[in-house]
């Protein structure tokens, strides 16, 4: 919802003060409100949470009554006219029944308690919106200062003030007992793989589905190094694959739906887990499922790896290698290991275009097929332009994630159309 902190010139709320800006002029006739989700408790400000507070004012934006700023901070502005008050109001609603649970409602009205909901007549209340834009930019500044201040502190750091313990067998144990019977589905992340053409918007073609494997060491073992044992770390991957697999099989939640991939080991794919999950995708569903293996393990035991391969593509799903690197790319030819698609880590050797064998890498992906290699990793946009200047059209990564954040805000109505509704 929220753009990088290399980005601050398109942030979410620079893009409302700039719309306030513009409403001098237009004051008359309309509201505005700022929802506190910044308030809730972190458990009901997680990303979906945030995706279904925006999802109520759709129907606003659709019929140009309204527009809608998500923030960094996770609060949510909405300016509107006041034709669609009762509308608005309605919303209200509905998000206080979405998070009643919440301390912050619970105890709203008590003196002295912060409101979930501010509310503002444009008209009347304009200087004060218009120090409250200002105040969260200036909070987004900070906010974003002190992120870098942190990342610096933490590159700088020695790294034997980083060291975890090393992941034992008893621990592993431990962990796969919490995994098996916590509850995971707010802990699944989703990344888009996106077609990105010349100058054109990405668009997404499916979303990789995954448990952050940093955010379940801090959460569950924060002093061990769950990679430290490279074989440990191969079991626990198994057991989240089948984590994965029970969420993909709750037909009830949307979040999960769509044109997906997910992570598995040639293991899995051969369990009785996967027979269980496979007998619950309709038909028509498997060819919107994509199957990602890791590289390592696809070689480690290759006569398995064909058998499971030849099982899931005769079921309709697609196959992805994944874990490919540039130094390993060479040895790699998708179209004789019969797989769909091939994700190469972006890595700052391929701005020479060249592989470590000397050839080249726009060969490689001409034979390889443009529309099958994703270049995965890609923060920064001169991962997509050295993969555009290859041939390369799929990509991957957390300057992606921000330009698609950048297209959604377009759509919602930047500071564009702000002044086609003004």
């Amino acid at each position: 919802m929220t753009l990088s902190a290399g980005a601050p010139v398109s942030s979410t709320e620079n893009l409302l003060l700039e719309y306030i800006y513009k409403l001098e002029r237009h004051r008359h006739g309309r509201s505005a409100c700022r929802i506190r989700l910044s308030l809730l408790q972190p458990m009901n400000r997680r990303e979906h949470h945030v995706r279904a507070a925006l999802s109520t004012f759709d129907g606003l934006i659709r019929r140009l009554k309204g527009q809608v700023f998500a923030l960094s901070n996770f609060d949510i502005v909405v300016i509107f006219k006041d034709v669609a008050l009762d509308e608005v109001q309605a919303a209200m609603i509905k998000l206080r029944f979405l998070f009643d649970d919440d301390p912050v409602l619970m105890r709203e009205g008590d003196e002295g308690r912060p409101s979930f909901v501010e509310w503002y007549v444009v008209d009347k209340d304009y200087q004060t919106l218009l120090r409250m834009a200002q105040s969260l930019v200036n909070e987004d500044i900070e906010r974003r200062t002190q992120d870098k201040q942190r990342s610096d502190l933490e590159a700088t750091t020695p790294q034997r003030q980083k060291r975890r313990d090393p992941l034992t067998p008893a621990l592993l144990a431990k962990l796969q007992t919490a995994l098996m019977g916590a509850d995971l589905a707010n802990m699944m992340r989703r990344q888009a793989i996106c077609a990105v053409v010349g100058q054109a918007p990405p668009q997404p073609l499916f979303y990789e589905l995954f448990f952050s494997i940093g955010e379940l060491q801090e959460t569950l073992l924060p002093n061990v190094g769950l990679d430290s044992s490279p074989w440990l770390f191969q079991e626990l991957t198994e057991t989240l694959d089948y984590r994965v697999l029970s969420l993909l099989n709750r037909h009830d939640d949307r979040t999960l739906s769509g044109d997906v991939s997910i992570n598995l080991n040639v293991q899995t794919l051969l369990s009785q887990d996967f027979l269980t999950f496979d007998d619950g995708v309709k038909s028509s569903q498997r060819g919107t499922i994509v199957i990602e293996l890791q590289k390592v393990d696809i070689f480690a035991d290759l006569n398995a790896f064909l058998f499971a391969r030849d099982f899931a593509r005769e079921r309709g799903y697609r196959i992805c290698i994944d874990g490919v690197t540039v130094d390993s790319l060479p040895f790699i030819e998708r179209g004789r290991l019969g797989i769909d698609l091939l994700k190469l880590a972006w890595d700052a050797s391929l701005v020479e275009g060249k592989l470590p064998d000397g050839s080249l890498l726009a060969d490689y992906v001409r034979k390889c097929g443009p529309s099958r290699t994703i270049l995965c990793r890609c923060d920064a946009v001169n991962a997509i332009q050295v993969g555009q200047s290859v041939g390369i059209t799929l990509f991957q990564g957390r300057h992606i994630e921000n330009l698609l954040s950048t297209e959604t805000q377009r759509l919602r109505g930047g500071p564009a159309a702000a002044r086609r509704r003004s």
